[in-house]
């Protein structure tokens, strides 16, 4: 029994999928211009430097969320999917879930976006396994917190565990397990699989994986 898991933003898919969900809000005239598009380019900025401070991101993030109903919430996704996520998603990338696929891997997508997000863009992949932040609810509706530990640095490595634990799964339990990953940010969960690929990584990645042999691979 193998492992493959996958990194989604600007790794699976061409672009970050939690920076355009914001940019399109701003697009569509549901979130202000001016007061959200420079905040959400210096958030994006130090996650890509490695200095993002997650619950201040997430308070920015899923607030939005609770200012409108699931359904009409659900109605922006479709949009969102046709419009930013689809034009994201390259046969490359499509091609390598569907090799593991194809060999019987068990596909796990594990995010640090948020699963309301990121679950119909798993779908898309044909991934039904997905490890993501997860948006507090409360009676059907968003609350704008966080439930449970964020799914971002080393708490990738605590949820990719416990879902684990819940199948009477450890790492040992795999042949092989893969994590394609392009960001700086997810060594912590790197180092935990047999087989790391880097993938369209940032420089301090890509400095690591030569380091250490691992193969660099680009699905643009």
């Amino acid at each position: 029994m193998n492992l493959a898991l996958f990194d989604l933003d600007n790794t699976l898919l061409s672009g970050d999928s939690d920076f355009e969900w914001s940019q399109f809000l701003v697009e569509q005239g549901i979130l202000d211009r001016e007061l959200f598009e420079s905040k959400n380019l210096a958030f994006y900025e130090q996650y890509k430097a490695g200095t993002l401070n997650i619950q201040e991101f997430l308070e920015f993030q899923l607030k939005p969320l609770s200012r409108h109903s699931r359904k009409v919430l659900d109605g922006w996704h479709e949009e969102f999917m046709r419009i930013k996520v689809r034009p994201m998603m390259g046969e490359k990338a499509k091609a390598l879930v569907e090799k593991h696929r194809v060999a019987g891997d068990i596909c796990v997508i594990v995010t640090a976006t948020n699963s309301f997000v990121t679950a119909p863009i798993a779908r898309e992949f044909g991934v039904e396994h997905l490890i993501a932040t997860d948006p507090e609810h409360k009676n059907g509706e968003f609350t704008g917190g966080v439930a449970g530990v964020p799914s971002f640095r080393e708490g990738k490595v605590v949820r990719m565990e416990q879902w684990l634990a819940e199948r009477g799964w450890n790492w040992g339990t795999f042949e092989q397990s893969w994590f394609y990953s392009d960001s700086l940010n997810d060594l912590p969960l790197l180092s935990k699989v047999k087989r790391p690929v880097a993938v369209d990584p940032d420089a301090t990645l890509r400095a690591h994986a030569e380091k250490q042999g691992w193969p660099v691979l680009s699905l643009r």
